[in-house]
């Protein structure tokens, strides 16, 4: 199968498809593998380490998604490059279709069959090739909600971990899942009070014993989140419903109510976010103001960090792409429920349910489309 991998275009995005270690296990298995030049500059990968493993460096992204039957790569496609898709042609990524009717719309034009990383699923339980970006996701929103509660970026000018005889800041983590588990980790480390906030029971009791009394559990009601998040310095939004929108817990009247000078950041943005006030920001202008609240609302966070995100991320992606390219999509997908739970789109049909309610389009299952 002729593999291709992009350079990825999204404002600041550094990351890149395929490491050149990734690549050398594709060729070994028979397939070509193309990639645009300068695509692994971002982790410090050069186009000479990809022709070593067998890569063929293309300069013109339209050439490679012209002739790649498989192209992988890390984020969203965007206007351009979902103009370029064909129909037989796959796309392996990740999607975030839910909040994106304009994406959704041109996958399903396109003809492809785009299948999304975010739920691709697990025998073990979880989503396997999101986790890896939630956990750098989880440990950066701490690093960058530290830094805007400095004075000079708009915070109430609070150390997070206090000093003696100053109080610390207050950390308050909606979700107990890995971004809010990883995020957690690194608020507890920098000497925060850390306030965890979830609805269900088994995952506040999975918390607690990991972090048993360093970290403070709450059961997720409306009252609950009010009242932490109006007595918070740093929120962190961390709840995932897999291909959904991510529900509304923080209001605008929230927003309002809380200290000036207290942060927001939502990592929950790639599904539209959990606060009422929260819109996509970048990694060049990554915050913004509401109520004197500060909003950092960068969709791919990750992507700040690409060597670590790449290589943690292709830990995870390359059995599946190798799956893809030994096999093809259609015997892949038959015999793996869980990589056919990434089928977002396919042949210009909406194959993933939560998506489809969402958009407002027909939902179909995915093994009727596959043959």
């Amino acid at each position: 199968m002729k593999i291709g991998i992009p350079k990825e275009i999204k404002n600041h995005e550094y990351r890149v498809g395929m490491t050149p270690s990734s690549v050398r296990e594709a060729v070994s298995h028979g397939h070509s593998v193309m990639i645009e030049t300068r695509a692994g500059e971002g982790i410090g990968a050069i186009d000479d380490e990809y022709r070593a493993v067998g890569a063929t460096i293309i300069d013109r992204a339209e050439d490679i998604f012209s002739s790649a039957d498989l192209i992988v790569k890390v984020k969203e496609p965007q206007a351009v490059e979902r103009a370029m898709l064909r129909q037989g042609q796959i796309l392996f990524t990740y999607l975030h279709l839910a909040p994106d009717p304009d994406q959704t719309k041109d996958l399903i034009s396109s003809g492809a069959t785009c299948i999304a990383y975010e739920t691709v699923t697990s025998p073990y339980g979880g989503l396997p090739l999101l986790a890896p970006m939630s956990k750098v996701a989880g440990r950066m929103a701490i690093q960058a909600g530290a830094h805007c509660l400095e004075h000079p970026h708009g915070g109430r000018g609070i150390l997070l971990g206090g000093v003696p005889g100053v109080d610390r800041a207050k950390v308050v983590v909606l979700g107990a899942g890995v971004v809010g588990k990883h995020a957690a980790a690194i608020a507890v480390g920098m000497g925060a009070e850390v306030w965890v906030v979830d609805r269900s029971p088994e995952v506040i009791e999975a918390h607690w014993q990991q972090f048993g009394t360093s970290t403070h559990t709450v059961f997720s009601t409306r009252d609950a989140v009010e009242q932490h998040v109006l007595d918070a310095d740093l929120v962190i939004g961390g709840v995932l419903i897999p291909g959904a929108s991510a529900p509304k817990l923080v209001t605008r009247e929230m927003v309002a109510a809380m200290t000036p000078g207290s942060v927001i950041v939502d990592v929950a943005i790639d599904q539209g976010g959990c606060c009422e006030t929260s819109k996509a920001t970048t990694h060049a202008d990554p915050t913004y103001v509401v109520n004197d609240v500060v909003h950092y609302c960068v969709a791919n966070m990750p992507g700040g960090v690409p060597r670590t995100s790449t290589y943690a991320l292709n830990n995870v992606t390359l059995p599946h792409i190798l799956t893809l390219a030994d096999h093809g999509f259609r015997e892949a997908l038959k015999a793996d429920s869980h990589l056919r739970n990434g089928l977002n789109v396919h042949d210009g049909q909406v194959t993933n349910a939560e998506v489809a309610v969402d958009l407002g389009y027909n939902y179909v299952e995915p093994l009727s489309v596959l043959g």
